[in-house]
């Protein structure tokens, strides 16, 4: 009997274990569901503080970048904070960092696949320009789909804040409350508020901080509501009921103005995207066909002045379908 070998064997095994449990620790650190909770958490804190040394915060700031240097060298940027607040509001979870990558890189890679192949320089442009702005367009995306998730949240919270108000709970306590029992995304930025306050940060400072973060007048109304309410007093219960019943039939009457505006929308999309898309597969199908737009400076001109009156075109059909309640 080979000893050694069967000994190898259980050798074998033993380590196929650990590193099965390994893998099960490394998951479970970085993207179990309580670490997403962490992460999602700490990243909720914009990076503006870093810009500031004298504005000391008491909460984990976010981070603009995994690297130290790529971090310093974004604070140098003017405003940077603003941009890593529009990461924070759209929910991604990515750095100014990713951001950065996803906006720069895809227009390159297509540029360097474009040298390499036979496509006129009108369909390699538009091709550019739709992979840098996929990234930007994704956040603008991601971020009216969480806000309007929030708005629609809103007034169960505001209720839920009622309710637990006229139990007997304190408004601070009511937050936590919401932050707990109320789904995402609304119930993290209440329970980033309650933990602002657990941690000693004034309870307007944190109802502020949540109005920033939040840009929703709903919400704001809701703040100063809750501020008015504790410099002169009243029934805030009473308050919070009747600005959820405001917010629910204000939300009511949204919904009936986008269906009935809903195929002027269409229209907009499918003339504004048809010049590019017609452009794109005429080029090619007969790539000699639209050569003369771009070779005669006659060409050059009509396509500066078919541009700006689209945008003009786009900005007007904005204006008519955006009605605002």
């Amino acid at each position: 009997m080979n000893y050694l070998y069967y000994g190898f064997i259980i050798l074998v095994f033993f380590a196929i274990i650990l590193l099965i449990e390994a893998g099960n620790i490394w998951w479970q650190s970085q993207h179990s569901s309580a670490a997403k909770r962490l992460e999602s958490r700490i990243r909720m804190m914009s990076a503006g503080g870093h810009a500031n040394d004298k504005a000391v915060s008491i909460l984990k700031q976010r981070e603009l970048s995994n690297s130290p240097l790529m971090t310093r060298l974004l604070l140098q940027v003017p405003r940077i904070h603003v941009l890593d607040r529009w990461l924070v509001q759209s929910g991604l979870r990515w750095s100014v960092e990713k951001f950065l990558s996803y906006t720069v890189f895809p227009p390159l890679v297509v540029w360097a696949v474009g040298s390499m192949t036979y496509v006129s320089p009108l369909a390699l442009l538009a091709v550019m320009l739709i992979a840098g702005v996929f990234a930007p367009l994704k956040v603008s995306r991601a971020k009216a789909k969480r806000l309007r998730l929030i708005e629609e949240q809103l007034p169960e919270a505001a209720d839920m804040i009622s309710r637990s108000l006229r139990a007997g709970h304190s408004f601070a306590t009511a937050l936590g409350i919401v932050g707990d029992e109320m789904p995402e995304p609304i119930g993290a930025e209440f329970r980033t508020a309650f933990d602002e306050i657990n941690f000693g940060v004034p309870l307007n400072d944190a109802l502020g901080g949540l109005a920033n973060r939040v840009p929703i007048s709903d919400l704001r109304y809701f703040v100063i509501a809750v501020l008015i309410q504790r410099e002169s007093g009243g029934n805030l219960a009473e308050i919070l009921a009747n600005i959820g019943q405001l917010i629910r039939s204000r939300l009511t009457l949204l919904a009936k103005v986008r269906v009935l505006s809903a195929e002027g929308r269409l229209s907009a999309w499918v003339l504004g995207v048809l010049p590019f898309v017609m452009a794109f597969l005429i080029s090619i199908v007969n790539p000699r066909f639209l050569r003369v737009l771009w070779t005669d400076p006659a060409g050059l001109k009509l396509i500066g002045v078919a541009l700006v009156m689209m945008m003009i075109g786009v900005v007007w059909m904005r204006k008519v379908i955006r009605i605002h309640v």
